[in-house]
């Protein structure tokens, strides 16, 4: 398969149930490539909440979506993405939660976030190298957004505004949504999803991912961290 651009995720483990869930929720599994069917008597409709975060799949970003520098190639990100690994060890958390994050829903992790901060920290800066410099376009409309000097200083070097001081890690569940939608979700996913999150929370891997031509990102390797 073709990818057009490339990304580093957390991707839930695919044995666990609050994965099986959220990746029915969303409609796209990652893992497998496969759409999925999204969960029955919600009394909502799920595939318009969804619609937006459904082709990026259960995820959190470590480092977001970049294309190809050149000279660079899978390979060389492949053993990149290896060795990041291997340097840095889990990160523990208290647990997750679901929350509102401006007009939609996420799951947020709980418990102190410096190893979880430092982690994606290290994934932005140190794969640097691999991501093509974002074109004139790209960062017109990343400003429209109304960016804070901060932001706009690190979309001018990184290529996105919301990294290192700027990360706030987060599942994606929904897309926007008015107050009534965001209060019936949320009480629906404090019902059914709420009770299958894990406490404590471990972040184990990193995962390299890759967007394909129909715009769906596909899961291309797990990396395990040292433990």
């Amino acid at each position: 398969m073709t990818f057009l651009r490339y990304a580093i995720y957390f991707l839930p483990p695919a044995s666990e149930a609050w994965t099986g869930f959220g990746a029915a929720w969303l409609g796209w599994d990652v893992e497998t490539g496969q759409e999925l069917a999204h969960p029955e008597g919600t009394g909502l409709d799920v595939a318009v909440l969804t619609a937006t975060p459904r082709k990026y799949g259960l995820h959190a970003t470590m480092k977001p979506p970049f294309r190809l520098a050149k000279g660079q190639d899978l390979d060389a990100l492949d053993k990149a993405c290896a060795a990041l690994a291997n340097s840095r060890p889990a990160v523990a958390l208290d647990g997750l939660e679901i929350a509102r994050l401006g007009r939609f829903l996420a799951l947020r992790p709980l418990g102190d976030l410096s190893a979880l901060n430092a982690l994606a920290a290290a994934c932005v800066t140190e794969l640097d190298r691999f991501r093509a410099p974002a074109t004139p376009q790209e960062l017109e409309r990343r400003r429209a957004a109304r960016l804070t000097p901060a932001q706009d200083a690190h979309l001018t070097r990184w290529g996105y505004p919301y990294v290192l001081d700027q990360f706030r890690f987060h599942i994606t569940l929904t897309g926007r949504l008015d107050d009534d939608l965001l209060a019936r979700a949320q009480a629906l996913l404090q019902d059914r999803l709420g009770p299958l999150l894990p406490v404590p929370f471990t972040l184990g891997d990193l995962a390299l991912v890759g967007e394909a031509g129909d715009g769906r990102f596909y899961l291309i390797h797990r990396y395990a961290l040292s433990r």
